[in-house]
């Protein structure tokens, strides 16, 4: 991990990456899944290019 990127781990961090547009990439076990933009989050899942992700196993 550098230090350009970092895991959002609570709800702050999300929600701030949402409201500043920030670009994420989404990773499982190590392998890149998506990238763009959070649209939407829930208590289980963020919504980034219409595709939902776990929150639970995706960092």
């Amino acid at each position: 991990m550098n230090r350009f990127m970092k895991p959002l781990t609570s709800n702050i961090h999300f929600y701030t990456a949402k409201m500043n547009a920030t670009p994420i990439v989404i990773f499982v076990d190590q392998e890149l899944v998506g990238s763009g933009v959070i649209e939407g989050i829930t208590e289980t899942s963020v919504k980034v290019k219409g595709e939902r992700y776990m929150r639970g196993v995706c960092v």
